[in-house]
């Protein structure tokens, strides 16, 4: 990613295309939307949360099991749970006294892949 810099052109002149900012204008949504999209990829900027959802796509899993796949304490492991919970991007189930966590639907998963793929391109 860090070897995709680079310089950003800009026009020479300085004409506005106003079809086109407006018709763009009337296509944008809201600015709440658009804030609540920022937050979402906020989440997303977490390697440690992107680490966990990258397991939780391959398994429903425990805070115990995270914590031991990761390296980390599981009350590490259940604050960046607790974040990815109330973006909805991870939901539970409790199963007697064991709590297992999943990803929360699969938008989840879709992101994730669309971002790995991205990241991926040549």
């Amino acid at each position: 990613m860090k070897d995709k810099i680079r310089e950003i052109e800009r026009c020479d002149c300085n004409v506005i295309h106003q079809k086109i900012v407006n018709q763009v204008k009337n296509e944008m949504p809201q600015e709440e939307e658009l804030y609540d999209l920022a937050e979402l990829f906020k989440v997303f900027g977490d390697s440690t949360r992107i680490r966990i959802l990258w397991a939780l796509d391959k398994s429903e899993m425990c805070v115990c099991d995270i914590a031991a796949l990761l390296n980390m304490t599981q009350s590490a492991i259940s604050h960046q749970l607790r974040i990815l919970k109330q973006a909805d991007l991870v939901k539970n189930r409790k199963e007697g006294k064991v709590v297992y966590y999943s990803l929360g639907d699969s938008h989840v998963k879709a992101i994730f892949e669309k971002g790995l793929e991205h990241i991926n391109e040549d």
